[in-house]
């Protein structure tokens, strides 16, 4: 469409320059704030789901990690129950005496608690707390 310099199309195109483009502008700005606040909503409700995903996963991560650490330990404390029931019987063959095997064994579990109490805020924690701290933060 063309507009000549003195046809009445050129005035009503200065008219809607002019007086209705101010209007226009308004409606475009309410638009977008309502756009802007509708993606506003739609990105908390994402992080909001991004953020739960995430807890569950860690969660899930934890219990199967703590499931594991619980059957090796159980198993780990059947290995040593059962390596101390054949030590204690070697030792009482060893000294003739099978109650003298079972105390001997005793005295050697008994060291090793000693030692583990010992050592245990400069190792046994910190390493504990490092392997947890990892755990979360992967």
């Amino acid at each position: 469409m063309q507009i000549k310099a003195g046809s009445h199309a050129c005035f009503n195109l200065y008219f809607l320059i002019c007086f209705n483009l101010p209007y226009m502008q308004m409606n475009d700005l309410k638009e977008k704030t309502a756009d802007l606040a509708d993606h506003v909503g739609d990105l908390a409700d994402t992080f909001y789901k991004l953020t739960v995903v995430n807890l569950t996963q860690k969660t899930t991560n934890t219990v199967s990690n703590l499931l594991l650490v619980i059957s090796i330990a159980f198993i780990g404390f059947l290995i040593v129950l059962f390596a101390g029931v054949a030590l204690a019987l070697w030792l009482g063959d060893i000294v003739n005496s099978r109650s003298g095997g079972f105390l001997i064994t005793a005295g050697i579990f008994l060291i090793v608690l000693l030692i583990f109490a010992s050592i245990r805020k400069k190792v046994v924690f910190p390493y504990i707390r490092n392997l947890i701290i990892r755990k979360i933060y992967d």
